[in-house]
């Protein structure tokens, strides 16, 4: 799969329970002509920890446009973190367990930032999902209009 960049900037977080899988990803996600910069929040280790605490850190880097445009954490189901980032405007955070979930996620609905379910893949599927979602783009049009109905949400 081709990434249409050629180099991309990535946060990442995970909890205790994604914590093997974010490390993985860091070190088998290669793209085609395209390097990658990882901002890593955390966690630094297997020890319990909590998600809100690093999904948080992955929102707040993307919403100052500093060092990354887009966001992976990582958890048991994904859920909770993408409850976290979705409370943030401008963060379209979507959990993906499979190729297909994740290219619709970017095609429609912009996600920006894609939650992990470390329990239900693979760390081998994982790194196939993260490649579907950076390979697909946001196809606007009738999806964009979605996206700004949900802008409008107080």
């Amino acid at each position: 799969m081709i990434v249409k960049k050629n180099r991309i900037n990535i946060v990442i977080g995970a909890d205790h329970r994604g914590f093997l899988h974010k490390e993985y990803l860091k070190q088998h996600l290669i793209l085609d002509n395209c390097s990658i910069t990882w901002h890593d929040v955390g966690a630094k280790n297997s020890e319990r920890s909590d998600y809100p605490v690093y999904a948080k850190q992955v929102v707040e880097i993307m919403r100052a446009e500093g060092p990354a445009e887009l966001g992976i954490m990582i958890c048991g189901s994904g859920i909770g973190m993408a409850i976290v980032a979705n409370r943030y405007s401008g963060i379209y955070a979507a959990v993906a367990w499979n190729t297909a979930v994740a290219r619709f996620a970017a095609e429609h609905d912009k996600v920006n930032v894609l939650s992990i379910p470390a329990d239900f893949v693979s760390q081998e599927e994982m790194v196939l999902i993260v490649h579907a979602w950076l390979a697909a783009d946001f196809l606007g049009g009738r999806y964009q209009k979605r996206i700004d109905m949900i802008d409008k949400i107080e």
